[in-house]
């Protein structure tokens, strides 16, 4: 099971989008190993009130780092968290957000090739480049659950089951909504390869292709999945929370191997303002919310708050945990060709992961 954060309650914030603005935060003892939120990162720290004065003030210089990420991921939404309500500041971290919008190698690569220094994204998408040797190591799991199978509510699909012969949309072949979908068949007694027909849209036309007919079912994610559920003729079959993998991490935190390695304190702080960031967000969406709303279109800060509530951002996976998941996945992810099946799933994930907070 997935290790909870807990005990993060945030003061009243001033301005959400001006980080010397935002109020200082404050946490318990019971984060992570207890250590986790220890606010001593060095002499000289101190927690200020007021919306005019920063978050807190240190005696040593910020370290500045680039976080690449995909801003319209709203699972993402801690990240913005973190940078507009001091939280990264506070660890003594100036972070430059590297956008991106192409897909996840352009991501790792941009890390390997110290481009970016550090970066949140599906674990599902992440592996398969990893065992081709990206340079990149995972500290912890940030949440779970952002991806979701929809289905036509005229046709009758309430089980996973119901699925075999049909057409799923999906807006990448490659990624981490059609790789989960397919365990999660593979698991049930259903082909993913012979007994679905994987047709990709642009990810906005997915509900185009149920209404036309072109498809039966949509394997994306929020906040997609989440505003497609408005419509009438849609129904949720299950997500990355259903079942077995209720407790299971989707996102995970990778740092570039060279920064660890040259600079291993920095990536801990990196790690303990996101973890803070996922606290801050179970605790009160509605501040997460408020931050990451800039970020992403055609959704609104109600549905955001509604979305994130549905997701796991209370629980992480550090450590053995997290190892423990990585190599569950990788073991999935061999059902359904992704992964090679001489892989060793143990050395493996011992070999990508990191527990940078010992």
């Amino acid at each position: 099971m997935a290790t909870p954060l807990k005990d993060f309650v945030p003061e009243e914030s001033g301005s959400s989008l001006d980080p010397a603005g935002a109020s200082p935060t404050k946490s318990g003892p019971g984060i992570a190993r207890r250590h986790l939120l220890k606010t001593a990162m060095g002499a000289g720290l101190a927690l200020t009130a007021g919306v005019s004065a920063p978050a807190v003030v240190r005696a040593d210089a910020p370290v500045r780092i680039r976080l690449a990420w995909f801003p319209n991921s709203a699972c993402l939404s801690p990240v913005a968290a973190a940078q507009h309500r001091g939280l990264f500041a506070k660890h003594g971290l100036e972070v430059e957000f590297v956008n991106l919008a192409g897909p996840t190698d352009q991501l790792l690569e941009a890390l390997s090739t110290r481009k970016a220094d550090a970066s949140v994204g599906m674990a599902l998408r992440w592996l398969k480049p990893l065992e081709q040797g990206f340079d990149v190591r995972l500290t912890t799991g940030t949440h779970g659950g952002c991806m979701r199978l929809l289905a036509a509510k005229s046709l009758g699909i309430t089980r996973f089951q119901d699925l075999k012969g049909r057409t799923i949309a999906v807006s990448d072949q490659a990624g981490a909504a059609k790789h989960f979908f397919s365990v999660v068949l593979m698991k049930r007694g259903i082909d993913p390869a012979r007994d679905i027909d994987w047709r990709q849209y642009p990810a906005d036309l997915l509900p185009l292709a149920v209404e036309k007919g072109e498809a039966h079912a949509i394997a994306h994610q929020d906040p997609d999945t989440w505003r497609f559920l408005k419509r009438p003729d849609l129904i949720e079959v299950g997500n990355n929370l259903s079942d077995e993998y209720a407790h299971r991490v989707c996102c995970v935190l990778g740092i570039r191997g060279s920064l660890l390695r040259e600079d291993r304190p920095t990536a801990a702080r990196i790690t303990r303002a996101l973890l803070e960031a996922q606290d801050l967000t179970a605790a009160h969406p509605e501040l997460t919310a408020e931050s990451y709303a800039p970020y992403v279109a055609n959704t609104s800060q109600e549905d955001i708050v509604a979305l994130l509530k549905t997701h796991t951002h209370g629980e992480h996976a550090l450590g053995d945990v997290l190892r423990q998941q990585i190599v569950q996945y990788t073991e999935e992810l061999k059902l359904v060709s992704v992964i090679r099946p001489t892989t060793d799933a143990v050395k493996f994930a011992q070999k990508i992961t990191e527990d940078v907070l010992v």
